[in-house]
């Protein structure tokens, strides 16, 4: 084996893409072939590191210095000065400007371990990480069962929004008798805002295929797709390409291992709606047909896919799947907390110091997140509010701050964790405006199957409109709680029924504000 004085971890994700950062590493490469260093040190192309929308981003190792926005004009002084006289570049560096020192917390990842750290398009790398131990191990020594009553007794709980436990979902298809059984993975994620999914497969496509392994051996199925959104082109690259190594290894295929057992995993692009994350929208989708949801029950774990029964799980979810079934269910539950055990991802966006991507155990409080991973809010600004979890999501005010970001925590008040995005705003934002973004939203995306959901998007964009103009009245704006009550009351879907968090929330946290704007 090599040894290296310095590895250089080259974030490759869609924004370095944007910024060229192909280009950027080969003429990295050259130059430090040029300074003779080409025996010491090595460049890494990695899944995106724990900072992103920074243009080409850095790692420096072992000196665990972190660079933004690089640009192919500073490559030679990079070189000279930090990879041969040791003199970090301090106007490219992360934190050059601030105290702030960004948390990683490689430590307590379970989702995350090898992001930024191995090579995703690497099934070499990946395997010297440990990975696939947790497939061999559920194929060759556990029974199906056994793998339900593992991830039940773990206490994970599905990572889409929902929060409903994995291993549940599990039990209700793995005893099913049923000629075809199929997982299918929800990649699709449409919700403004949230992009930790994809930044999962960028970063590591190998571990979710792993969970999408051990959830297909546990329910007995023979094919599994993941459903993704066509914008997602690098991570349907990577995904394409370690389903080709792993059929190359063995790994997927017939007779796995000699065990018997046989599994395919297929992609499905989507087409952008918003709808389709509901998992028998997508279902339709992916038997190609318009997506629109299905009436429940019959539940997609007994008739799913084309009929047949299947468990539809988030990526998230399934990526939790490996070290379970490694470490089993009672080192998994040292995360989290009891009732809510594992880690969450979170994207943390808006006006904080450092957006970007972090993994924390269940439970942390969203003081925790924006100040020891987003860098608290940015300069001369004070916190307002957070909108958590999307669209879908609600609208959080500076009392909530030390609640635990956990489902049951935040159910106690009519929260809810979502999907994992935190848009933080500071007391210029308008929380008036931020409601009409997200029924503006909502009205766009309604597939238009049941009238309530429909009609009532509409109104809800009409009526905020009107207030947001300083034209409406008091009643207009309790109109939009009405309206919203209604829809969720009576519409087909989640979509429909999702509206009032958002309207309810900001009318609890921030009527004033309503009040202030509307017609005396």
């Amino acid at each position: 084996m090599k040894y290296y004085r310095s590895h250089i971890l080259v974030g490759i994700n869609e924004a370095a893409k944007q910024a060229g950062v192909d280009v950027f590493v080969n003429k990295l490469q050259d130059q430090i072939s040029t300074a003779g260093l080409a025996d010491e040190i090595n460049v890494l192309e990695t899944g995106p590191l724990a900072f992103f929308g920074r243009g080409i981003c850095l790692t420096i190792l072992p000196e665990n210095v972190n660079y933004e926005n690089v640009a192919i004009e500073d490559i030679v002084e990079l070189v000279e000065e930090h990879l041969l006289k040791g003199r970090p570049v301090h106007r490219l560096m992360l934190d050059s400007a601030a105290q702030f020192k960004p948390k990683f917390n490689y430590d307590r990842r379970i989702v995350l371990k090898n992001s930024g750290i191995i090579d995703p398009e690497s099934i070499d790398e990946y395997l010297g990480a440990g990975g696939y131990e947790a497939w061999e191990k559920a194929l060759l020594n556990m029974q199906p069962a056994d793998i339900v009553n593992e991830v039940k007794a773990s206490g994970l709980r599905g990572r889409g929004g929902a929060g409903f436990p994995a291993g549940l979902k599990w039990s209700f298809t793995a005893p099913l008798n049923a000629e075809q059984k199929y997982v299918v993975v929800n990649a699709d994620e449409g919700e403004p805002g949230t992009f930790k999914d994809r930044l999962i497969m960028e970063g590591d496509p190998h571990q979710l295929l792993e969970g999408i392994m051990i959830c297909a051996r546990a329910i007995g199925a023979s094919m599994a797709y993941i459903y993704i959104r066509g914008e997602y082109k690098l991570c349907i690259a990577r995904l394409e390409k370690a389903i080709k190594q792993c059929h190359a290894y063995g790994i997927l295929g017939r007779n796995i291992f000699d065990s018997g057992f046989d599994l395919d995993i297929g992609i499905k692009i989507g087409a952008g709606a918003y709808v389709c994350g509901e998992e028998t929208a997508l279902i339709e989708s992916l038997e190609g047909n318009r997506g629109n949801p299905r009436w429940k029950p019959p539940f997609p774990g007994v008739k799913g896919l084309w009929q047949y029964p299947t468990v539809v799980n988030n990526v998230e979810t399934l990526a939790n799947v490996p070290f379970i079934i490694k470490n089993g269910a009672a080192e998994y539950r040292q995360f989290g907390t009891d009732e809510c055990t594992g880690t969450k991802v979170y994207t943390i966006l808006g006006d904080v110091a450092y957006p970007g991507l972090c993994e924390v155990d269940m439970g942390a409080t969203l003081r925790t997140v924006i100040n020891e991973y987003g860098g608290g809010m940015k300069k001369g600004f004070k916190f307002k509010a957070a909108l958590v979890g999307g669209a879908a999501g609600v609208i959080l005010s500076d009392r909530m701050l030390d609640v635990k970001m956990d489902f049951v925590s935040l159910n106690q008040y009519a929260a809810v964790l979502g999907s994992g995005a935190i848009l933080v705003m500071n007391e210029h934002q308008s929380i008036v405006d931020m409601l009409w973004s997200i029924l503006r939203f909502f009205r766009h995306e309604s597939c238009g199957k049941c009238s309530p959901c429909r009609i009532g998007t509409q109104h809800l964009y009409d009526l905020i409109s009107k207030i947001r103009k300083g034209e409406g009245s008091m009643d207009d704006v309790e109109m939009l709680h009405t309206i919203a009550l209604t829809m969720k009351q009576t519409s087909f879907c989640a979509l429909g029924q999702s509206p009032i968090m958002a309207i309810a929330s900001a009318l609890d946290n921030f009527r004033d504000e309503f009040i202030a704007i509307t017609k005396k």
